[in-house]
């Protein structure tokens, strides 16, 4: 129970990693509050964690409007009392190169990537003040850290959310408040799986990983609840790769 008595809001939370990291919050402890644009799938994934036997509520919340953000920190204020975890794990991306991306996917992909984080930590940043600390966990990309022929947008806005969280851990450090963001490499989620249909493809990326399997969203949930409790409470403004190995060539 490593989140005993604290409060989680988690964006992009109806599905894939987002999902995984909100069952586990509440499993170990944690009200939750799943923020997301997709209502129905939300809605039922907030029904599995009361039945967990756990507070939980869903917030429509497109990351990318301001008042979207305020609305949702209100309301989680209202009924829980406090914030104490932020995830910003909602995300969008596309594999098209340089050439071929229009600037309202670029535009578009920024929004949702980038700017959500940053609203998310404007937003979410002064309840933790009050209540004496929290922790923020971004979940970003190793698309931040290594290169590549396509996903150019994707790749950008996953650097930014890199930037963002070493800026921001050095921002808020003097009021407890922890930043911190996990990089994963190939993880099958809903966003990816449509591109991993494709078995000659799922080889390929399987071989370039030296454990030999790609990632669960699992894996990235149990490093976020870390990161988010109190057991990390000396780690603020780090990187942390999961990816099987896969960059450490």
């Amino acid at each position: 129970m490593r989140l005993e008595g604290k409060v989680s809001l988690i964006t992009g939370g109806a599905r894939g990693i987002g999902a995984a990291i909100a069952t586990l919050f509440a499993q170990e402890g944690s009200s939750v509050s799943i923020g997301d644009v997709l209502e129905a799938q939300g809605a039922k994934r907030v029904e599995g964690l009361r039945r967990l036997g756990r507070m939980a509520t869903f917030r429509t919340l497109d990351v990318t409007k301001e008042e979207d953000w305020q609305t949702a920190v209100k309301a989680i204020i209202n009924e829980f009392g406090r914030l104490d975890i932020l995830v910003n794990n909602a995300g969008i991306g596309t594999r098209m190169g340089l050439e071929k991306v229009t600037q309202e996917e670029w535009e578009r992909t920024m929004d949702v990537n980038a700017k959500g984080g940053y609203l998310g930590i404007k937003h979410c940043v002064p309840s933790m003040i009050q209540t004496g600390g929290g922790s923020i966990v971004n979940i970003s990309s190793i698309s931040a850290m290594i290169g590549g022929h396509t996903s150019m947008a994707y790749r950008s806005s996953k650097g930014a959310l890199r930037a963002l969280t070493k800026a921001m851990a050095l921002r808020y450090a003097p009021y407890q408040i922890r930043v911190n963001s996990i990089h994963p490499g190939d993880v099958v989620t809903p966003l990816n799986q449509e591109y991993l249909a494709d078995p000659a493809r799922l080889e390929e990326r399987i071989r370039m990983v030296p454990l030999g399997r790609l990632g669960t969203p699992e894996d990235v949930a149990y490093l976020a609840l870390y990161l988010a409790s109190d057991q990390a409470g000396y780690v603020t403004g780090v990187e942390v790769i999961i990816d099987g190995g896969r960059t450490a060539g």
